[in-house]
């Protein structure tokens, strides 16, 4: 039941004793408006006249009726008992006779006068009291309120409830690997107390977003059965001085408390950056935080078994205080899955899902290189939400294969209406990127081909690499840069003008080509010199701006070289096209009747036979003939998400 509800009921009913006790103070006393009071000897001197008719006596009162011929009856009041009284009219000479002639009465007061009377008597008190705990309640309240401030936000998980464990967590076997052994030091610590091992006060998990830093941190504690705090650094800092250094030290002390138990701290870059940064001055608030943070990490007390767990992504933006042995001991790093770690990946997320029996995670995790664990996730449930909108039992290879293109280019939008000069133009234009993977000696093969709008795409051409890669090559470089331009270098060749279509190829392919001269020391007229130092301010965490640290000669070089690069690649495209020109018109004819090119369809294609579709050949296409630059209209600027904009992954 709510406490604030309780409390104000409390004065509420306080407040209406009072106000009902005086009521009926008032009511008694209205009942009897003209007594006038009178003195004993003054009473005994009516009596002894004969004007009294009747005398009421109770314990502190006596009431007295005079009568007077001509006018109504008067009462009058003395304040004395009963006792008293007789006594008193003795004293004053009257007599027994002059008694016996006024009707006398003796009346015991009822109880509740008497409370009453003692209520009215404490009213002011009453009144005083309440308004007193009134004030007090809020008064603790609010402090209360201000006190929160500075607890803890972290979220605790006990260890003795079902939760994740290191067989829900797949693709990061040498991370797991690493962390059994805090799982060990939190079960046995004699094991290690024995050798002279003390526990490791804190592991910092490194990686890309979504490769499962999070979750592998809930699975140390599924594992060893203690308990688990979870906070993000955000929640640490407030608009108030020293909340955030308030907030750690309750953090702490509640987890040495429950002790032995695992802290994780997620995203720890936002408390934990580099000091010094030259923004805010020394005493910010963040600051503040993070030496809290340093202090509690390496204090006196070196029996407490807890481990603080971080994560982040920008391990390199963090204060090297927060990084030395003492305080993260260990620093294991999450790399995006391998493909061994994709298929185990998928068979996690798999369980208890119905698939098609042509489903094989093998080819899946084989066509999702670059993915992470959340990637993958996303993917097996777009492919069940793709399977229960088209009324499926189960989900097939389709639906999985559709899910992909989902995940990295978004949903097909259908219901974009294209021209067929754009159609023919988004045809050639994919057709280009195609044929130059295919035939281009250092490039991974073509995947799939589709003109339809996905996402902010108009259209892409996907390939597949043959293995996982982990390094680039001069020669690899060089065939990305051709395969970029082969979509320009179709429409040149073909229609003789390019369209804005190739707007995001030729920056993909400027790009290749200047972080191979400037980063990667493949330029043989340049030599291996890094040129450009890229200045970052970590106090924000990101780039701004490049340090110039090369004369202006050799930046007119570094322009001449990527030049010459694209000038290559664009010329080797070219040649490509014009050499495979029946290749290439076959594919957009393929595409224009079907739109999308994968698999069988794309290799049937290649050999110059018709595409499948419904399951029967169709009809062989048409190669489409070109106007002739006599007939040919100018074709008009395209807006700038063009077919094709983005075309090529790679």
């Amino acid at each position: 039941m709510d406490t604030k509800w309780l409390r104000n009921s409390f004065v509420y009913l306080i407040i209406l004793v009072a106000i009902i006790a005086l009521f009926f103070t008032v009511v008694q006393q209205g009942g009897t408006p003209d007594v006038k009071p009178i003195a004993l000897n003054d009473l005994a001197q009516r009596i002894k006249q004969g004007q009294i008719k009747s005398i009421e006596v109770t314990d502190d009162r006596v009431v007295a009726t005079a009568s007077t011929p001509g006018a109504p009856d008067q009462k009058f009041t003395t304040r004395t008992g009963r006792d008293n009284f007789l006594d008193a009219m003795h004293n004053f000479g009257v007599s027994p006779d002059e008694l016996a002639n006024v009707s006398y009465t003796v009346k015991d007061p009822p109880q509740i006068s008497n409370w009453l009377g003692i209520l009215v008597n404490l009213l002011p008190l009453i009144f005083f009291g309440a308004i007193l705990l009134f004030m007090m309640r809020q008064a603790q309240g609010s402090n209360n309120q201000a006190l929160s401030f500075g607890k803890s936000r972290a979220r605790m998980f006990m260890g003795n409830k079902p939760t994740i464990t290191f067989q829900d967590v797949a693709g990061v076997e040498e991370a797991k690997q690493e962390l059994q052994e805090v799982v060990e030091f939190l079960k046995y610590p004699e094991k290690f107390a024995a050798l002279g091992a003390r526990i490791p006060k804190g592991v910092l998990l490194v990686g890309p977003p979504g490769t499962g830093k999070t979750l592998l941190s809930r699975a140390v504690a599924g594992e060893a059965g203690v308990p688990f705090f979870s906070i993000s650094g955000s929640e640490f800092v407030e608009m108030f001085v020293g909340v955030g250094a308030s907030r750690v030290r309750d953090l702490f002390d509640q987890a040495k408390r429950n002790a032995p138990c695992i802290v994780f701290v997620d995203e720890i870059d936002a408390v934990g950056r580099q000091r010094g940064a030259g923004l805010g001055g020394s005493h910010d608030e963040r600051e503040q935080t993070l030496n809290q943070i340093l202090v509690e990490m390496d204090g006196f007390d070196s029996n407490t078994n807890v481990i603080v767990i971080a994560a982040t992504n920008r391990p390199d933006v963090l204060d090297p205080a927060l990084l030395r042995p003492g305080r993260f001991d260990r620093q294991v790093v999450l790399p995006a899955p391998d493909i061994n770690g994709r298929k185990a990946i998928l068979e996690v997320h798999a369980k208890g899902k119905p698939f098609d029996k042509t489903v094989e995670l093998a080819t899946l995790a084989k066509v999702t290189p670059g993915f992470s664990g959340a990637d993958l996730a996303n993917l097996i449930n777009e492919g069940a939400i793709l399977a229960a909108r088209r009324n499926k039992k189960t989900i097939g290879m389709s639906e999985l294969e559709e899910a992909i293109d989902r995940v990295i280019a978004g949903p097909e939008r259908k219901s974009r209406v294209m021209s067929d000069k754009e159609k023919q133009l988004t045809a050639y234009h994919e057709g280009g990127h195609a044929v130059a993977m295919r035939y281009l000696e250092h490039h991974d093969p073509v995947h799939k081909i589709t003109i339809i709008a996905r996402g902010m795409m108009g259209g892409y051409t996907r390939p597949l690499p043959p293995e996982d890669r982990y390094y680039m090559t001069k020669s690899q470089f060089k065939a990305s840069i051709a395969s970029a331009l082969g979509g320009h270098a179709a429409e040149q060749v073909v229609f003789g003008e390019i369209s804005t279509g190739a707007e995001n190829d030729i920056e993909k392919a400027t790009n290749i080509a200047r972080k191979m001269v400037k980063e990667y020391g493949m330029s043989e007229r340049l030599g291996t010199v890094a040129l450009g130092h890229k200045e970052e301010l970590v106090f924000l965490g990101r780039e701004i701006g490049e340090q110039k640290n090369y004369s202006e000669k050799t930046a007119e070089a570094i322009d001449e070289e990527i030049r010459r690069l694209i000038d290559e690649g664009y010329a080797q495209a070219v040649q490509i096209i014009t050499d495979h020109r029946d290749v290439l018109d076959h594919i957009a004819a393929a595409l224009i009747q079907v739109e999308t090119l994968d698999g069988d369809n794309l290799e049937r294609v290649f050999r110059g036979e018709p595409p499948i579709t419904g399951g029967t050949p169709a009809e062989s296409p048409q190669p489409v003939q070109p106007e002739t630059p006599r007939e040919r209209p100018t074709l008009q600027p395209v807006p700038r998400l063009s077919p094709g904009a983005a075309s090529s992954t790679s």
